[in-house]
């Protein structure tokens, strides 16, 4: 397992472990790749739809206060450059604490209120310097693909706030233990929070800017299926404690990739979990005591598949939000199944013993079916289809 880039760079070159590349967490780093690819999915997706004649230019009303941008976005902006370099003073004396949990430096009250202030004034002036001049009121036009950034850093927090909360309701007893800790935890996201949260906060903004909502799910449904693949990849190479239950049966004959797959005991997980490795080097040293089912690798197996199908058929099908609705009744069947030899609370309601995400995934299911035959029925028709992969 590689918590951090240090392990990774120790096992390849010999360095030691928990020196100043430690910063760079593994499953951060995955989960930032999620959003790069996810980016640039979306844009060609987009730049597709528009070459076909499916997406055109999006109608954007422009009044005359909005020569008062500036403020705003001064201000949001100053206020993250300002919090940045607040940090800054603080994290240089508490490195070592850093390394191990940036987390908990970042939100903690520590910091340079001078500089931090300074910051903020300073990008103020700059957005003040570069402020245009009042306008009247009338219309922008912008292509639907000019507009991703904005989309993925909506979909990017909302996102991660949903899977936060979710992974909270599942995990309740370890929340209560630690409430500020679980919080800000960068482990432990559930998918269908993010994906339920930041799917009513981009339809409400898909409004906003005039851009067809069932355009963006389609385009968006390769991109989650792979998304949530190289998400559970970080999963997988931290060892953030999304395994499956104890698994100490010998391998059956029918599975046919390593042990490892079938089997597996998470050394250097980032949790801590289990007992202690000997002559180990580093901070993180210890391996689960019994050796579980890495669920990781299951899932991210099915979403590479998931992902081959969508991208197949995002040419082929004849109405607009079909493509979606199978994304949306795949991850639930897989969610589904998966969570059976998963470690997670299992709920009484209906004395069916299902976990939180098992009942999710089976309303994403009936969701998915209902979808897909109204889209079948009422959705916009694609009429540039193209049949070449």
């Amino acid at each position: 397992m590689y918590p951090d880039l240090s392990y990774f760079f120790h096992d390849l070159f010999g360095t030691a472990p928990d020196n100043w590349t430690s910063i760079f967490k593994t499953f951060g780093m995955f989960l930032a790749t999620v959003f790069v690819v996810s980016a640039w999915i979306v844009s060609k997706e987009f730049r597709r739809m528009e070459g076909e004649g499916l997406l055109t230019p999006m109608i954007i009303k422009k009044t005359a206060s909005s020569a008062n941008q500036w403020i705003k976005d001064g201000l949001i902006n100053g206020a993250i450059g300002g919090f940045l370099i607040y940090k800054i003073p603080f994290i240089i004396s508490n490195f070592d604490n850093f390394k191990r949990d940036p987390a908990s430096i970042l939100f903690s009250s520590g910091g340079n209120m001078l500089l931090g202030l300074l910051a903020l004034l300073v990008i103020m002036g700059l957005y003040y310097r570069g402020r245009t001049a009042a306008s009247e009121a009338g219309e922008i036009r912008q292509w639907p693909h000019q507009k991703v950034g904005d989309i993925i850093i909506i979909a990017a927090v909302s996102g991660i706030v949903g899977s936060r909360l979710f992974s909270i309701l599942e995990n309740w007893e370890s929340f209560s233990a630690d409430p500020l800790g679980q919080l800000f935890s960068g482990s432990g996201l559930t998918i269908y929070g993010g994906l339920i949260l930041a799917t009513l906060v981009l339809v409400l903004y898909t409004k906003k800017i005039n851009l067809p909502t069932v355009h963006l799910a389609d385009a968006a449904a390769p991109a989650l299926a792979l998304g949530y693949g190289i998400g559970r990849m970080g999963c997988q190479f931290s060892g953030d404690g999304d395994w499956g239950i104890v698994n100490i049966n010998p391998k059956p004959d029918w599975f046919i990739f390593p042990d490892w797959a079938w089997a597996y005991d998470y050394p250097r997980n980032v949790l801590g979990r289990g007992v202690e490795i000997q002559d180990c080097v580093g901070y993180y040293c210890n391996k689960l005591s019994q050796t579980v089912y890495p669920t990781p690798i299951y899932e991210i197996l099915i979403a590479v598949l998931t992902f081959g199908l969508l991208w197949y058929l995002r040419k082929r099908l004849p109405k607009a939000g079909m493509l979606f609705f199978i994304y949306l009744g795949l991850t639930g069947v897989a969610r589904f199944f998966i969570e059976g030899i998963r470690v997670n609370e299992k709920y009484d309601l209906l004395n069916l013993g299902w976990s939180l995400s098992q009942w999710l995934a089976f309303f994403f299911v009936i969701g998915g079916i209902v979808g897909y035959w109204f889209s079948s029925k009422n959705g916009r028709p694609i009429n540039n289809q193209v049949v070449t992969s």
